[in-house]
């Protein structure tokens, strides 16, 4: 009877691949402001997590922008590092893009991983971008203080530099960084970099490649040109390859993408 039992499971076809995790790009970029609290929130209550970046004020303030500058999703204009959080902190963040989101404010990282870690789902992966220099430590403290550690991947300047995985490492050593990997000639060295326990793939890696980043205990993410923008075949291609983490500028089109056919009404 157990032979037999096992003879009708051999002949069951494999169990489908897990769907990556997408990580919205700056968050839901056509919906909402980027990088705001109002957009994070969306995000997360949609059961998706997303990227955002880290910068510093002049007064030494973590805030959650892309640019260097203000000027392109604030009303203000200048160097964020040229000015005090309690100035960034009186600029509209959320007006540029809809009327709708008047009053939004340029949120401190804090507020942003005090967000992530209150959140009820699990299932999302939010990427840290660090963008300046020397945060690294002080971010991973502030993350495992809010209970968001083990939601986080940390990107940006992290996965081509050793000593900032060893900063967040020394800090939290359950933190999870990424190694880059430009090409597939990168990939051994991405695969055994120190410190990092994911691959960060700027390409679209293969089964087998995948295979040896899983059976070394490891997670792959992918980002760039292949998958920012609308691409089925490329979000079809990574996701069958066995990405554990995406990030596009289009997450509702990817799910859209993916998601399983439905029966007509």
């Amino acid at each position: 009877m157990i032979t037999l039992l096992m003879a009708c499971l051999a002949m069951l076809p494999p169990p489908a691949k897990q769907e990556p995790l997408v990580v919205p790009h700056r968050g839901l970029l056509g919906h909402a402001p980027e990088n705001t609290l109002a957009n994070f929130r969306a995000c997360l209550e949609l059961g998706m997590g997303f990227e955002f970046d880290v910068q510093r004020s002049k007064d030494g303030a973590l805030v959650c922008i892309h640019d260097d500058t203000l000027d392109r999703t604030t009303n203000g204009k200048g160097r964020v590092a040229d000015m005090p959080l309690a100035s960034i902190r009186e600029l509209d963040a959320g007006a540029w893009f809809n009327t709708r989101f008047n009053g939004e404010k340029v949120p401190t990282v804090e507020e942003v991983l005090s967000l992530v870690g209150a959140h009820r789902h699990k299932g999302v992966l939010v990427a840290v971008d660090l963008k300046a220099a020397q945060v690294e430590a002080e971010v991973a403290a502030m993350a495992a203080k809010a209970g968001a550690l083990e939601k986080l991947v940390f990107i940006g300047r992290a996965i081509s530099e050793p000593a900032v995985r060893a900063n967040i490492m020394k800090q939290c050593p359950k933190a999870a960084c990424a190694a880059l990997a430009n090409t597939p000639a990168d990939f051994d060295a991405a695969l055994t970099a120190a410190d990092a326990s994911w691959v960060y793939f700027r390409f679209i890696p293969t089964p087998g490649l995948m295979e040896r980043v899983h059976k070394a205990g490891r997670k792959g993410f992918i980002a760039g040109v292949t998958v920012a923008g609308v691409e089925p075949a490329n979000w079809k291609a990574a996701a069958a390859a066995g990405i554990d983490g995406l990030l596009t500028d289009h997450p509702l089109e990817f799910h859209e993408t993916l998601r399983p056919s439905r029966p007509k009404p």
